[in-house]
């Protein structure tokens, strides 16, 4: 279950989640969620493994060079508050998140638009634990994918959401009309947006 701050985190547990992901202050996808602060990120996880509920934190924005000179330290916090894994899209936030905190599991996001058994054993061999499929993934082609994926690969999958009018999320349109990257978790969504069409003339 999402858990956008401590209020929801707690609902979320009382209503029987046995995982809850979440977001610090730093690179998850969702920046309208209040999220949680370093103090909070070490109470959610201790109420969570309290109640045997394990907690995945989202580190799966698109990293830029400024990004990763900021991402051990948060990484370090990550690990040192006892996450059980970080969601990650980008190579080099995987191999951050292996380096500074290696307790945690290794879990791939959908912006990472993995369609394929290949691809998701490739993620495998480089040391992800779970893959979330992109959302354009059809019935029969995770199917395809559990069939040859490594055994000990788990795999998640959306069945209920936004639909972006990009793959996964990896959209140009918001920062395009409104200056707000989706792919830097501050998307406007306009893909919800009401549209008319008019004939240029």
């Amino acid at each position: 279950s999402p858990a956008g701050d401590m209020e929801k985190l707690r609902a979320s547990v009382l209503y029987g989640a046995d995982a809850v992901y979440l977001a610090g202050e730093m690179f998850g996808m969702r920046t309208a969620s209040q999220n949680f602060s370093e103090e909070e990120m070490y109470e959610a996880v201790r109420y969570a493994h309290e109640n045997n509920v394990r907690v995945y934190v989202t580190c799966n924005t698109l990293m830029r060079n400024g990004d990763m000179k900021k991402l051990p330290a948060y990484l370090e916090m990550l690990g040192s508050a006892g996450v059980d894994g970080v969601i990650v899209a980008d190579l080099g936030a995987m191999r951050a998140a292996q380096k500074y905190a290696p307790k945690a599991e290794i879990h791939i996001s959908t912006q990472a638009s993995v369609l394929n058994y290949e691809a998701a054993n490739a993620w495998y061999e480089l040391g992800a634990n779970r893959i979330c499929l992109a959302r354009e993934t059809s019935m029969e082609e995770i199917c395809e994918i559990m069939e040859k994926k490594n055994k000990d690969l788990a795999i998640e999958a959306f069945v209920h959401g936004a639909m972006c009018m990009a793959y996964s999320g990896r959209c140009m349109i918001s920062d395009y009309l409104a200056g707000r990257s989706s792919n830097r978790g501050n998307c406007a969504q306009p893909c919800r947006w009401t549209y008319h069409l008019v004939e240029e003339k």
